[in-house]
């Protein structure tokens, strides 16, 4: 699920890393940008949505960036994620394995067979939500209001977020973002997922945005928080992702970076 479900400090975090996975990560080069006006971008959204862009650092310093990459530790290490902002095209490298994408097609780099999951599910997906609430700026997508999301005590306004049919992979998923009354920060994303049947599910998972931390001028979240939930009730934390070394550019990766390795292979949908 996506779009419907950031200088890296390289040789602290890979000193100890071999060097082939040193060299894979390269650094963005120049390429021009064309620059958003604020003003343009006010008539793009509702006026609660502006706010929420604007608490976090603006839509348009969001735009003028080309390449965003963190580090996103898990159980076996570490995955690396470099995203073109512009096409999504998007390389993921951990120790054992490196995936991607390249415009529609996704490949895979795995010798010793070590990835057990759906590349074609996880493209962008972690990117998705980490870069909230920016990626709801997309062309193709429409607010409206949704009810107050109540937790602790405290009342969320929402913006309920639609796509056009066509739009990413997952057209009929809905997402409800709320965010706090006081700082309009962004609080919490509740989504629906679409099956893989087509099917759409009213189930929303939640998760909990109030960890943030600020990269070249933008709010972005250092932690998200899924939470256990029966419909609107937010319950315990059910599991939560951290996020590392992130980095904003507003160059571009050398071409031919997100291509797919000479011994790497094009995978399809589970």
């Amino acid at each position: 699920m996506r779009l419907v479900l950031i200088s890296l400090v390289v040789t602290l975090l890979f000193s100890c890393k071999d060097s082939k996975k040193k060299e894979q990560i390269s650094e963005p080069v120049k390429e021009t940008i064309e620059e958003v006006s604020s003003t343009e971008s006010k008539e793009e959204y509702p006026e609660d949505f502006m706010k929420v862009l604007e608490a976090h650092g603006g839509i348009a310093t969001w735009r003028a960036q080309k390449t965003l990459t963190f580090v996103k530790p898990n159980d076996k290490g570490f995955e690396h994620y470099t995203i073109d902002l512009h096409t999504r095209n998007e390389k993921v490298v951990s120790e054992e394995v490196e995936r991607g994408n390249e415009g529609d097609k996704t490949w895979v780099l795995d010798p010793e067979n070590n990835f057990k999951g759906d590349a074609v599910f996880y493209k962008n997906l972690y990117f998705y939500f980490y870069a909230m609430p920016f990626v709801l700026a997309d062309k193709g997508i429409n607010y409206s209001e949704t009810e107050t999301l109540e937790v602790d005590g405290v009342s969320y306004p929402g913006i309920k977020v639609s796509f056009d049919q066509g739009v990413g992979t997952s057209p009929k998923d809905n997402y409800y973002l709320h965010y706090d009354p006081t700082t309009n920060q962004m609080a919490w994303l509740g989504y629906t997922v679409t099956y893989r049947t087509g099917e759409k599910s009213d189930k929303i998972s939640w998760i909990n945005y109030n960890d943030w931390t600020e990269v070249s001028g933008l709010k972005l979240p250092k932690s998200i928080s899924w939470h256990k939930a029966e419909g609107n009730k937010i319950m315990d934390v059910a599991k939560t992702v951290v996020f590392e070394n992130a980095t904003l550019s507003e160059k571009g990766m050398e071409n031919g970076y997100y291509a797919k390795p000479e011994s790497a292979i094009y995978v399809t949908r589970k």
